[in-house]
């Protein structure tokens, strides 16, 4: 399980990194007058999608911290 969760985390880190490149490349292909696809939604939401694909990632890798915890993590019972 915990080799499908690392998995599943590192496909959402590298996705969306791959789509923040695609937004970057095509804000500067668009600056040039150019398009690199023309069905492509606009920067800004790919900079969404990105951010809800990082989101996910960053709360898989603290939910995963805290399992490492253990019972002895801050608050817990003394």
């Amino acid at each position: 399980m915990n080799k499908i969760q690392t998995l599943v985390r590192k496909a959402f880190f590298y996705g969306a990194a791959a789509v923040a490149a695609l937004g970057v490349a095509q804000k500067i292909a668009n600056t040039l007058g150019y398009t690199l696809w023309r069905h492509l939604p606009e920067q800004g939401r790919l900079i969404e999608i990105t951010a809800v694909g990082l989101l996910f990632a960053i709360a898989m890798q603290l939910h995963e911290i805290r399992l490492s915890l253990g019972p002895k993590g801050p608050g817990s019972p003394k």
